[in-house]
């Protein structure tokens, strides 16, 4: 098993990545805000992948296990916060709204992550409580893809990572690898929180924005996640962020 690294301070600061790097699973002691300023970013824990292009940040908890990948050249903007400022108060990883506003606030932050010679504590200090203040009225937004436990429904969801075009019935899935499309049911709602249909939907869609990263057409992406046509995944892709697949590649 890899040794997982530990950093007691969560870093502050701004690192780029070319397409495809990886940084490999650590923990620490702080909570840590994770935002793609551009490209798109995953973070990878045991219970799931949570993925944000440039309208999204992820929130990471102290003491979790997680790793990132880059999809497309990445500017990765890193906050670190003492356990004591929680300003969600949550206690998982989760992918957050990210307004014009924080946007701005959290690119000033990171670029310069310490104080210049000669002073600038006390407008960092500003600079952060606005931030803070801003990550309080944050939304949730549902772009996760949680991980299953129990073997045999770990069965089906290998299926569909390794081709999210599979357009099956959880029911064939299910006499594919040998287990009744009720069970299945029931170990989703179980283990992932969520119906078969609304994991394929993260999945198709955390697959989706990997592919637009890298650069590949509209129609490819659809295509290449099982969507019947464009225009049936440029809704669901506007529906989940905001705005549609060129949009958001012109923004990036």
């Amino acid at each position: 098993m890899p040794k997982i690294r530990h950093a007691p301070r969560a870093t502050t600061g701004l690192l780029p990545l070319r397409a495809g790097a990886e940084v490999d699973a650590h923990r620490h002691d702080e909570h840590q805000i994770v935002y793609a300023g551009r490209g798109v970013l995953s973070v990878t824990t045991d219970a799931g992948s949570w993925v944000a292009p440039a309208t999204r940040a992820i929130w990471v908890p102290a003491g979790t296990v997680h790793e990132h990948r880059a999809y497309g050249d990445t500017d990765l903007h890193l906050v670190g916060l003492p356990v004591t400022d929680n300003p969600l108060r949550l206690d998982r990883p989760a992918v957050l709204e990210v307004a014009p506003l924080l946007r701005e606030l959290i690119l000033a932050y990171t670029r310069q992550p310490e104080p210049p010679v000669g002073g600038g504590a006390a407008e960092r200090r500003r600079l952060r409580a606005v931030l803070l203040d801003q990550l309080r009225h944050s939304a949730q937004q549902p772009v996760h893809v949680p991980a299953a436990r129990d073997p045999r429904l770990v069965a089906v969801c290998a299926i569909l990572r390794a081709d999210p075009a599979d357009r099956r019935t959880l029911a064939r899935l299910g006499a594919a690898t040998g287990v009744s499309d009720r069970t299945l049911t029931r170990l989703c709602r179980a283990e992932l929180g969520m119906s078969f249909p609304q994991w394929r939907t993260q999945l198709r869609l955390h697959h989706a924005l990997c592919l637009l990263a890298d650069g590949t057409p509209v129609t490819v992406v659809a295509h290449r996640c099982g969507w019947a046509s464009s225009s049936a995944f440029i809704d669901v892709f506007r529906r989940a962020f905001g705005h549609t697949p060129g949009a958001r590649r012109a923004r990036g």
